[in-house]
């Protein structure tokens, strides 16, 4: 006898789309059998009518009793019963979503305890009562698998039966395998209603331990479980921010799920999901989205295309945000992505403990010389590989706080009110009337980054200190689950870099570009590059102050290795202008534009390599 499928009771409470296109199937099979049992109960009426006319009462009651009795049975108790379940299941759903869009909405700064308890009860009142419709839902379907067989099979044994007895003349013809036939049929419907008593007991065994789970399963944000940080795969229900008008938008409730490195869309009632986004090398960030808590940003690497999700508690919320960041990574491409997982969990986690040395970092990279080009060549020998490289101690000293918003470290900020220097005002007005375009009219270059952190350093004569600049700030973040970064827009000049606010076009932050000591990309994740910034230090009432050092750490849209060498270029230009004969040969090797300028490549903010000012186009991410 074939295998008898049945709905799993375990997944009711998740009620994944999944669930439900195998949850239409046997609806769809239900209403099918329901159809043909009445057509079946029509013919088999028929047949009775027409023998009594010629039979006596004997065979019209055997007719009565093994044909039709046990078919108006089956159409009452058992197609009945499924339609009323079905309709309860329904009611049971439209319910929970209707909790669900209440619970969605609860707001975030205004939170009213009061409030916020009644529909916590509400959802998890909701959702228990369709866990419990469900499963009982789901038992009466595979139920009826086993017993629309015995329904099949009941009338036309019976009716075979009947005529076995009453023509006794034609008993010739029933042989000795039309008897080993029925007795097999007979074997056959008792080994159905057995497995039929095996599975109904161990669904009611599996439904009441279902049910006993504490109440907290019910409830939304009250997952004890700890969250997994190394997860390669998800899938639940998420809200999607639509647009629905210049400044209106609505809020849909889907489920989704990761495929290899792509974010897949169900909606309900759909056989399979679609794509939404690629995944790799996208950027996961937390965002504040219309007072609503748990919203976070997918970005495409181009940042032309992002989307605000909403998670249904924090642990989803963590989970989520760890599990694409780690698609981003394409660690699912590895031979082992699970391990792999695990194994850069834990090196976030271990990264603020100071490691032996660099060498051994080193060794473990698969591009050592990738970010060469773009560091700077000390005058010691400093980029050769010495015998005892240096300790992460001598490089930052331990506990160094830092800083994730784009804003100057104290001793920077001293450095410019008592030098009197250049300063960024609100605005992105300068204290000289001098134009930008008079020294920089060589070289303009726009990056699109987004800011990491900046540290305190107490070398910058050395690339190693970029690198654990760029491991402590990394480090920092995953510890401390902070996401959220903010994009700017990096121009680099023949005179000075400055982060500029996309939005307003205000200057962020400026450096001179002679007090740029250190750049480079990272060997493994060619987006991060860091510089090291030389300023002075006059906390020891010394009249020239002493030099210290602070490492910026930025993510970029494209190879950091680029902005490395323009960074280069532009302190080429500078040392190049001190020559004028140095500055024609400088000229005569690299391209220019029609106006005179350096000609790289285009301005990852749309603009032109024309050195005019970025457009002014909000950054989606």
């Amino acid at each position: 006898m074939p295998a008898v499928h049945t709905l799993l009771l375990e997944e009711a409470l998740q009620d994944s789309p999944q669930t439900r296109s195998l949850l239409s199937v046997f609806e769809e099979d239900a209403g099918t059998l329901t159809d043909y049992t009445n057509q079946l109960l029509q013919s088999m009426q028929r047949v009775y009518g027409a023998q009594l006319n010629t039979l006596h009462s004997e065979l019209a009651t055997q007719m009565a009793d093994r044909m039709i009795f046990p078919m108006i049975q089956f159409r009452e108790k058992d197609l009945t019963e499924i339609s009323t379940l079905r309709e309860i299941f329904g009611i049971a759903s439209d319910e929970h979503e209707a909790a669900m869009v209440k619970y969605s909405r609860l707001p975030k700064k205004k939170e009213n305890e009061k409030v916020k308890a009644e529909l916590v009860g509400e959802v998890a009142y909701s959702r228990r009562k369709q866990h419990q419709a469900s499963m009982q839902y789901y038992c009466a379907l595979n139920a009826l698998q086993y017993r629309k067989r015995v329904a099949m099979l009941e009338p036309m044994l019976g009716y075979t039966q009947a005529q076995i007895n009453f023509y006794k003349k034609g008993i010739d013809l029933v042989s000795k395998k039309m008897d080993s036939f029925l007795g097999s049929v007979s074997s056959m419907t008792q080994n159905i209603q057995a497995q039929l008593d095996s599975e109904a007991e161990a669904m009611r065994m599996t439904q009441r331990e279902l049910l006993s789970m504490e109440d907290t399963v019910y409830m939304p944000d009250r997952d004890p479980a700890p969250v997994n940080r190394t997860l390669i795969q998800k899938a639940g229900y998420l809200n999607i921010r639509n647009k629905t008008g210049l400044v209106t938008t609505a809020w849909d409730r889907l489920y989704f799920f990761t495929q290899g490195g792509n974010l897949m869309c169900q909606p309900r009632g759909a056989v399979a999901g679609g794509m939404v986004l690629d995944l790799d090398n996208s950027s996961v960030m937390a965002v504040e989205c219309e007072d609503r808590r748990y919203c976070f940003q997918i970005t495409s690497p181009n940042g032309k295309t992002s989307m605000i999700l909403q998670a249904e508690s924090k642990r989803e919320y963590e989970e989520w945000i760890c599990t694409l960041n780690n698609i981003s990574r394409q660690i699912y491409l590895t031979d082992n992505p699970e391990a792999v997982a695990i194994r850069l969990n834990q090196t976030a986690i271990q990264a603020v403990t100071p490691i032996t040395s660099f060498e051994k970092r080193g060794e473990g990279s698969p591009n050592p010389d990738r970010a060469k080009p773009g560091g700077m060549q000390s005058s010691s020998g400093a980029s050769q590989k010495t015998s005892s490289a240096p300790e992460p101690e001598d490089l930052i000293v331990p506990g160094t706080p830092i800083q994730f918003d784009i804003m100057l470290p104290a001793s920077e900020f001293q450095d410019q009110n008592r030098a009197g220097g250049r300063r960024t005002n609100p605005f992105g007005e300068t204290d000289d009337d001098r134009s930008p375009e008079s020294d920089d009219s060589l070289l303009q270059q726009v990056f699109a980054v987004r800011f990491l952190g900046s540290m305190a350093v107490r070398s910058g004569q050395t690339q190693e200190v970029i690198y654990e600049a760029m491991r402590q700030v990394l480090a920092a973040r995953a510890i401390h689950n902070i996401f959220r970064t903010t994009e700017s827009h990096l121009m680099v000049t023949s005179s000075c870099l400055r982060l500029i606010d996309p939005q307003t076009q205000v200057t962020r932050i400026g450096f001179q570009l002679q007090e740029v000591t250190q750049f480079v990309a990272h060997q493994e994740n060619g987006r991060l590059m860091g510089f090291v910034v030389e300023g002075r230090d006059w906390s020891e009432d010394d009249e020239e102050g002493e030099p210290s050092f602070s490492a910026f750490v930025f993510e970029s849209n494209t190879e950091g290795d680029k902005i490395c060498y323009t960074i280069s270029l532009g302190k080429d230009i500078m040392e190049a202008k001190k020559d004028p004969e140095a500055l024609v040969q400088l000229l005569k090797n690299m391209p220019l534009t029609n106006e005179g300028k350096f000609l790289l490549l285009d301005n990852e903010t749309g603009n032109t390599a024309n050195g005019g000012a970025p457009d002014e186009e909000e950054s989606e991410a």
